[in-house]
């Protein structure tokens, strides 16, 4: 796609999102903080993605991730807002409130600022929560990309958010 502003392999694996979804039948959603709506403009960037896409919230503040995914102060507090429990709480807050079948959530540390030594800048978490999937059954994943600086991290971060956004029978990377 050459008109596109984004990287062609985030295109091409927002393209192989929205096809395989749109085949199962599946509506997504996504909860994005250190990513800021990049998913979202990925998805958004192939033709008849309206077919998949159910919403995207972008919650850059905690005081975002509470009111628009009704992520609990207590697990802000306690966790921080890098943290699987954080993301997780995402996740199923973009489910509840998007009615979408899936929703994939990412919080992390884009640098350059920010990181500390149990989450260093290129922390990033993953969740993914499914419609009448056990609340019990925690799918998440913290990765450290390392500091590949600011665009690097965001990037990764939106690669992994897709693969996620994958259905279950469908290969996510070629």
């Amino acid at each position: 796609m050459s008109d596109s502003l984004l990287p062609a392999e985030l295109v091409e694996s927002a393209t192989r999102v929205i096809v395989a979804n749109r085949a199962a039948g599946r509506r997504v959603a996504v909860a994005e903080s250190c990513t800021g709506g990049l998913v979202a403009a990925a998805l958004t960037e192939v033709a008849g993605s309206s077919d998949v896409l159910e919403a995207a919230i972008v919650s850059y503040a905690n005081d975002a991730k509470m009111g628009l995914l009704h992520v609990s102060s207590d697990v802000l507090e306690t966790f921080g807002a890098v943290s699987i429990a954080t993301a997780w709480s995402m996740a199923q807050g973009a489910l509840e409130v998007t009615g979408a079948d899936v929703a994939v959530a990412i919080t992390g540390i884009a640098g350059p600022g920010g990181g500390t030594e149990k989450k260093p800048v290129g922390t990033v978490v993953f969740a993914r929560a499914e419609k009448g999937g056990d609340p019990a059954n925690v799918v998440a994943d913290r990765r450290n990309f390392g500091d590949l600086g600011r665009a690097g991290i965001r990037l990764q971060a939106a690669l992994c958010a897709l693969d996620l956004l994958m259905p279950p029978d469908e290969p996510s990377a070629p």
